[in-house]
Formats: C-alpha cells, sequence, structure tokens
C-alpha cells in the first residue's frame, strides 16, 4: 500500500542510497544512486542533442529552429558575461545549465535530485576553478598567477589561498544547500501534514494533497532553474575574471 493511502511515521534524511557495492584490490567502491540518476540525466541530454541535432539542413525545421536558438541564446550569454572571444566555453556554460536542471528537476518523478548530493556540485565547483586557474595563469603567466598570491604585500598570501580555495567550496554548497534544504523542507511539511491528518481521526492523510505539490513546484521547478541560471553566472564571472590583466 501506498505511504499516501497509510501515512508516514518518521523522516529519514539521509544521504544517497547505495545501489551496488564492489571490491576492487583490498578497496571498496560504492555506486549511489546519484551516480546511477546521473547517467540516467546524461543520457536524457544526449538523446535530446542527437534528436534536435538530427538531419540539419539549410533551410531548417521547425526542430533545428528550437536547436539554433538555443545556441544563440547560450554564445549570447557568454559573449555578454565573458566576451566573444571566450565563445569556446559555451558548450561547458550550456552543460552545466542543462545537467543541473535536469539533475534538479528529476525530484518531480520522485527520484532523490543528483544536485541534493554535495559531490555533484562540488565536482562542477572544482571543474570551474580549473578553468578559472587556466585563465589566469594563461593571462599572467605562472610567474605573473604565483605573485598574485602575495598581492598587495607578501602577509596577505594565507589570506589570498583561502579565498582562493573557499571560490569552489562557497559554489559547491550554495547550490547544494538550496537544493537540498528545500527537499528536506518539502519532507518535513508533508510528515507534519501526514500526522495532522493522523491526528484528527482522517481515514487517509488527506491533507497532505495540494499544499506538498505548491511547494514541490517552487523548491523542485522555480529554485531548480534559479539554482541553475547563478552558478553558470558565477562560473563565467570567475572565469572571465581570470582573463583580466592583474596589475
Amino acid at each position: 500500500m501506498s505511504k499516501f493511502l497509510t501515512g508516514i511515521t518518521e523522516i529519514n534524511v539521509t544521504g544517497p542510497k547505495i545501489v551496488w557495492s564492489f571490491n576492487v584490490a583490498g578497496v571498496t567502491i560504492n555506486i549511489t544512486e546519484t551516480i546511477v540518476l546521473g547517467w540516467f540525466v546524461i543520457a536524457l541530454i544526449t538523446a535530446f542533442v542527437l534528436w534536435i541535432t538530427h538531419d540539419m539542413k539549410k533551410v531548417p525545421s521547425k526542430k533545428q529552429a528550437i536547436a539554433e536558438l538555443i545556441v544563440t541564446t547560450v554564445n549570447k550569454l557568454v559573449d555578454e558575461n565573458m566576451g566573444k572571444e571566450h565563445r569556446n566555453y559555451s558548450p561547458y556554460i550550456a552543460t552545466l545549465f542543462s545537467y543541473s536542471i535536469l539533475g534538479s528537476l528529476i525530484s518531480m518523478l520522485g527520484l532523490r535530485s543528483v544536485t541534493a548530493d554535495f559531490n555533484t556540485t562540488i565536482t562542477w565547483a572544482l571543474i570551474t576553478f580549473f578553468f578559472i586557474t587556466y585563465s589566469k595563469i594563461k593571462t599572467n603567466h605562472l610567474g605573473g598567477y604565483v605573485k598574485g598570491y602575495f598581492s598587495p604585500i607578501f602577509v596577505m598570501a594565507p589570506l589570498n589561498i583561502i579565498s582562493e580555495i573557499a571560490t569552489p567550496v562557497s559554489m559547491g554548497f550554495r547550490h547544494f544547500g538550496n537544493i537540498a534544504g528545500g527537499m528536506v523542507i518539502t519532507s518535513l511539511i508533508y510528515f507534519a501534514l501526514t500526522g495532522l491528518s493522523n491526528a484528527i481521526g482522517l481515514p487517509i492523510p488527506i491533507l497532505t494533497v495540494g499544499i506538498p505539490a505548491v511547494l514541490s513546484v517552487y523548491f523542485d521547478l522555480f529554485s531548480g532553474f534559479m539554482q541553475a541560471y547563478i552558478f553558470i553566472s558565477l562560473s563565467m564571472a570567475y572565469i572571465g575574471g581570470g582573463y583580466s590583466k592583474e596589475e
């Protein structure tokens, strides 16, 4: 019988479940639901891209027009935030945005959000941090990059290093915290409404109809889009900033 008909009596807020575990050379490797669902999201994105770019012609069809609109929109976003000379980052930004949105919205199917796992968001942040470092070294060369840690005076080096490390950590926690927080809040409200339904003697937890759905639209849909946009905006700002030559 479903949880809706029987009601839930407890809430269990944990990390992603381990789907499969195996041992390699004495090292235990766990395959979590985040990994499984992450590959599911990748498969969806890949299938969509292959479908929408299939059989492209000089005279575009409606499907091709949508594909061109997506590419144009992403390129325009990168041009405005990083400059046309950095349009080669468009595929990365588009991948981040689409993966983030779908990774968050799968919760509307009753699945755990990929972005509710800190391992996911910190990995994205570390990739962005790699591009930030690359852009700084490319612009200022290795000597200038190292010298930047001692600017404006030598004793500032520890603070500059901490500030540099804080960039990917803050980006990862911001995205993870908002999605995971929304998931916990929705679960708590659903639990409270179930308990209230049982307390007033309703045969089924009818109070759970409506309110959780509205909250899901906010936390899953609106917040999912917002966090994805904020993440790519920060990525473009930080990476683009790295190409500004330090004096």
